[in-house]
């Protein structure tokens, strides 16, 4: 980022008069309308998710969580109410919440233009579902938004409009293997058991016209709470959807692992201390029901909605990683 951007961020109150913005903003409130429509028509309620608790997600790709002192106890403020999601579906069998998420992201993040440091999510959590059933649920959440949007904000999407296109259905499917391979052709390496590095998925991204999904990430890849393949040990019952055009990771999600012992063994393989999670194992050893679900980034499904180059103009006040903005 250049030090004119670092500038403009810091200068929000003033930018943020600008028309182009206005209308994006605009564009935002009836993505989150249109969410909400969708989800109440499947069955869903809407929670309200928690911002601070004793632990959180610990799968974020490197960055760093904050801590805060809560009368004496060390809490986390949340990277991801993933934990939640399978307290909260003992009771409800569908939920979904706009949920506020801090990440303290690498400095290098920047360069990829879609990160930010603090971000709210659609989360949302179906009892009982398989990973078939969220993906098409995805898509179909994800036709829906982008077709109310272009009914709703042709004035405010203006050039845009013409180009953004209601994605076919079914969307395409790789395995992780097969993405992998497919990098490989393209001259790109990745090692076999972790993510795709953001440059490598950018690529893909760029190849396609359309979204498509990656799914069946190796153990090594992905965070504890994902189940383990019964039929094919070491690789996930999980997915990730990818925008098109460069634009990227859009949703995040699989089915859960909702076994203590076998959660356990997870942790320890993952190097997380099973101490530090009493609540969650306490809930796990009471019972809670299998489940699957998603997480859809609100700025980064505005940026791909409005096709921006930074996802910090898909947000009134945005915190990227390293400028200490309003």
């Amino acid at each position: 980022m250049s030090c004119d951007a670092f500038e403009t961020l810091k200068k929000r109150y003033l930018t943020l008069r600008d028309n182009g913005l206005a209308n994006t903003f605009k564009i935002q409130d009836a993505i989150i309308s249109s969410i909400r429509v969708f989800l109440k028509s499947e069955g869903f309620t809407e929670i309200l998710a928690p911002i601070i608790g004793p632990v959180t997600d610990p799968g974020i790709r490197g960055a760093k969580q904050v801590t805060i002192d809560y009368y004496g106890v060390p809490f986390k403020v949340m990277s991801s109410m993933i934990l939640y999601k399978q307290m909260i579906i003992a009771s409800l069998p569908k939920v979904f919440a706009l949920s506020p998420n801090i990440r303290l992201e690498p400095l290098e993040t920047v360069k990829t233009r879609r990160h930010l440091t603090e971000f709210r999510q659609i989360d949302l959590e179906v009892a009982y579902a398989t990973c078939e059933e969220v993906m098409e649920l995805g898509e179909n959440m994800l036709c829906h938004v982008i077709r109310e949007v272009k009914r709703k904000c042709c004035e405010e999407l203006g050039e845009r409009g013409k180009s953004l296109k209601v994605p076919r259905k079914p969307f395409k499917k790789y395995t992780y293997n097969e993405a992998v391979e497919i990098l490989k052709n393209m001259g790109m390496h990745v090692e076999y058991g972790e993510e795709i590095p953001w440059e490598a998925e950018e690529a893909l991204s760029k190849a396609h016209s359309e979204p498509f999904w990656i799914t069946n990430y190796p153990i090594t890849a992905r965070g504890f709470y994902y189940m383990e393949n019964e039929r094919k040990p070491e690789v996930l019952e999980d997915f990730d959807l990818i925008y098109p055009e460069g634009f990227g990771e859009a949703v995040s999600g699989g089915k859960r692992e909702h076994r203590y012992e076998r959660l356990v063994e997870r942790m320890w393989r993952s190097g997380e201390n099973p101490s530090d999670y009493g609540w969650y194992l306490d809930m796990l050893k009471a019972g809670i029901p299998p489940s699957a679900g998603f997480g859809i980034g609100v700025e980064r499904l505005t940026r791909f909605i409005c096709g921006l180059e930074n996802i910090w103009d898909a947000v009134p006040f945005p915190k990227v990683a390293g400028v200490p903005s309003p």
